[in-house]
């Protein structure tokens, strides 16, 4: 049974289609768009659009961008000789509140995980292999350390240590199971300073 209007249960609708959010946040979060200025409603749905025709993946990282090539790449202030490997771009975001790292990174999209039918091919493993070719001295795996992360940091140093360059994996320190996103910068810091070589 519909216990509100139609323009509502259809909102409550389409939050609901997204990924991690139930029907109990859905619907908090229809009545809270609800109750705000309609300006401040139409100046969300307007930036989600925007978003949504304007952000693409970098060409040579693939983290999230409104440019072909994203300020990281761009910028000659990075050292282009490390790469840092993380899962998702949330990951990078999470390493650079650190204000520690200077390298690049190399964005994942996600980990090999053969019960949901994720393997190496389907995300971004060959584009990193692609990118070695370059001059490249070290590779951090800065995947999480889930039962996945830990397959995909070993299917990835199995694929980088033949071509001879560096591959090191973040230290303990990022709890067990932990996701990246949550983790603080110090904790990050210490894992990052902590990695060992593979």
């Amino acid at each position: 049974m519909d216990y509100y209007s139609k323009p509502i249960n259809k909102l409550i609708e389409e939050l609901t289609r997204l990924p991690g959010l139930g029907a109990k946040t859905a619907q908090r979060l229809a009545f809270h768009i609800i109750n705000m200025p309609e300006e401040h409603v139409q100046s969300l749905a307007d930036s989600m659009v925007n978003a949504r025709k304007n952000v693409r993946y970098c060409k040579e990282c693939y983290t999230i961008t409104d440019q072909d090539i994203c300020p990281i790449c761009k910028s000659d202030k990075r050292n282009h000789k490390v790469i840092m490997v993380v899962e998702e771009s949330k990951d990078l975001a999470a390493y650079e509140k650190t204000g520690q790292y200077e390298g690049v990174y190399h964005v994942l999209h996600g980990v090999v995980n053969p019960q949901l039918g994720i393997t190496p091919a389907d995300i971004r493993i060959k584009e990193l292999i692609k990118r070695l070719e370059g001059d490249i001295d070290e590779v951090i795996i800065a995947t999480g350390s889930t039962t996945e992360g830990e397959a995909t940091a070993m299917i990835i140093s199995k694929f980088i240590k033949p071509i001879g360059i560096k591959v090191s994996r973040i230290a303990s320190g990022v709890p067990v199971g932990g996701d990246l996103e949550y983790v603080d910068e110090v904790t990050l810091m210490r894992a990052l300073d902590g990695r060992i070589e593979m």
